[in-house]
């Protein structure tokens, strides 16, 4: 048996495979805020972090962006079209109502 490095981010914080999986309308996007993040910590350790942070939030960005249906809702979001009850989105959000209006 051989022991591999632990990897918590796994490819969260690889730029190819976040490149890959976005679909083509947002890879420039990405690579603008990439390129800005990998500048400013060549010149400031400090913003690694921020690098660190610009790739997490990309890597969510490309599995929503990818998701299957994803443009469609976007789309009816945007018209006002889709709209979701909050109890199917909320949880709890019955109590919540009822607590609220106890307190009200």
């Amino acid at each position: 048996m051989t022991a591999q490095p632990v990897d918590h981010h796994g490819d969260a914080h690889d730029p190819d495979a976040i490149l890959a999986a976005l679909p083509e309308r947002y890879r420039e996007a990405f690579l603008a805020d990439y390129r800005a993040a990998m500048q400013a910590a060549m010149h400031h350790t400090w913003q690694w972090q921020e690098l660190t942070r610009t790739l997490h939030l990309w890597h969510l960005r490309s599995v929503a962006y990818s998701a299957p249906g994803y443009e469609q809702a976007r789309a009816e979001a945007a018209a006002g079209i889709a709209e979701v009850p909050a109890e199917q989105v909320i949880p709890g959000w019955a109590e919540l109502v009822a607590t609220h209006g106890r307190t009200a």
